[in-house]
């Protein structure tokens, strides 16, 4: 970082050690045994506070360069995070085991001495510190501990930070063991009501006509009320104990864009307490719900973000109701950030915007989280409009002219679009006004 001033670094592989209480008194009286000695001329006297001061600095020299993953007492780290990914807001809990490469009499004598304690990122367990449940056993320490991610993104947990005494009690060594892991935290969304959003399959297929589906189109989904008996997939079924219907994904399943304008996110940098940064994770969990739901529907969604280099093509469709497809979205949005300026949001949103109209599919369905939209932009965007499949969430806290004249634009070439607020709308009322608009 710029500006930024690095601490100098430790020699690779030694510890940082500090003489204890039983230490620092050996010391004083080392020192003070010399003082004597050589105030009077007793030699037994000096060797005496000299063997003391060297039992020290022997002990800290050893306590130093020994590695504690390396050697016949070397000890390694093994940690479970569960749920992974997490998804923000949600309990994880992590499992964290201490034990010797192998269990040789030194590595047991060493682990016997240790003391450990975990790190993690902020981002981690900003409210809470961490209280961990500890279990020592004869080979091995087994730590348990809960976390609650508070955004989302990736986050360093660990290494694990030791703390050891050598055998005389003279000195402590704290060395970090085992390498940090990374905890990807996926955005919160929201269930939507997709059973009225079959309309967009509806409307689709009125304009462009159903294709035909073929055996490799068949999906299970869960059985509802006036489903054909015929099509009850016995065998999946009786696995899972509940009765599972086929249903021809491709057939009146339009593809999903979910377009996601990094303009409402705030530029890299910005606190997240601010109420831009809770708006933009607002965006980012509506664009996420909306995918998902749309895919547990069956619809095939891919979600694109704004970008001045657009490469929609290389983006592909996640498969309708299926659990990999679920991921493929989410991870889409663990490192989405704002644009650096309000000049290259507006740039990468046009550039998107031409790039999804000349690629568009035909009975493409689009929805659209947007900010209120500069003069280009919003000439790009309202472009994309024609057939009428196109729905939008212009998100601001207020009304203002650029806001109102967004939703003017989108509207008068054939958008459903409604305005926002963050601040006061759910996700689900959102959607819920977006599908009136519809109607």
């Amino acid at each position: 970082m710029p500006g930024a001033r690095t601490p100098p670094r430790r020699p690779r592989g030694l510890a940082r050690v500090r003489p204890t209480v039983r230490g620092n008194a050996v010391l004083g009286a080392s020192v003070v045994l010399i003082a004597v000695g050589s105030a009077l001329g007793l030699r037994d006297v000096v060797g005496l506070g000299a063997a003391g001061a060297l039992a020290v600095l022997s002990s800290w020299v050893w306590m130093a360069v020994r590695r504690i993953d390396r050697g016949r007492g070397a000890l390694q780290v093994g940690r479970k995070v569960e749920p992974d990914p997490a998804v923000r807001g949600n309990q994880v809990t992590t499992r964290l085991v201490v034990a010797p490469v192998q269990p040789t009499a030194t590595a047991l004598g060493r682990l016997a001495r240790l003391q450990i304690s975990e790190q993690a990122a902020g981002e981690l367990c900003e409210q809470d510190a961490l209280r961990a449940q500890v279990v020592t056993h004869p080979d091995r320490i087994a730590v348990r501990y809960r976390l609650r991610p508070q955004h989302r993104g990736r986050w360093a947990l660990g290494p694990v930070l030791t703390s050891r005494v050598d055998v005389f009690g003279l000195v402590r060594a704290a060395q970090p063991l085992g390498a940090p892991s990374t905890v990807t935290v996926w955005p919160r969304t929201t269930e939507l009501s997709v059973r009225g959003a079959r309309a967009f399959g509806e409307f689709a297929r009125s304009a462009h006509g159903a294709r035909t589906s073929s055996s490799d189109d068949s999906v299970l989904r869960d059985y509802v009320a006036g489903d054909d008996p015929r099509r009850v997939h016995w065998a999946t079924a009786a696995r899972r104990g509940q009765l599972m219907v086929r249903t021809d994904e491709s057939a009146g399943m339009p593809p999903v864009t979910v377009l996601l304008d990094r303009s409402t996110l705030p530029p890299p940098g910005t606190a997240r307490s601010t109420s831009a940064a809770e708006d933009g994770e607002w965006a980012v969990e509506a664009a996420a719900s909306v995918g998902i739901s749309l895919l547990a529907a069956g619809h095939p969604v891919r979600l694109v973000a704004s970008t001045g280099a657009p490469a929609v093509e290389a983006i592909p469709y996640s498969p309708g109701r299926r659990s990999e497809g679920t991921a493929q979205l989410l991870d889409q949005t663990i490192d989405l950030q704002g644009h650096t300026s309000r000049r290259d949001a507006e740039a990468g949103l046009t550039a998107t915007a031409d790039a999804l109209r000349s690629t568009r599919r035909p009975a493409e369905l689009t929805v659209a989280i947007l900010a209120p939209l500069g003069p280009l932009a919003r000439q790009a965007v309202a472009a994309m409009a024609g057939d009428g499949n196109h729905w939008a969430f212009v998100v601001g806290p207020a009304a203002s002219p650029e806001l109102d004249e967004s939703l003017g634009a989108l509207r008068a070439t054939g958008w459903h679009a409604v305005h926002v607020d963050p601040q006061r709308t759910s996700i689900d009322q959102a959607w819920d006004r977006l599908m009136e608009e519809h109607r």
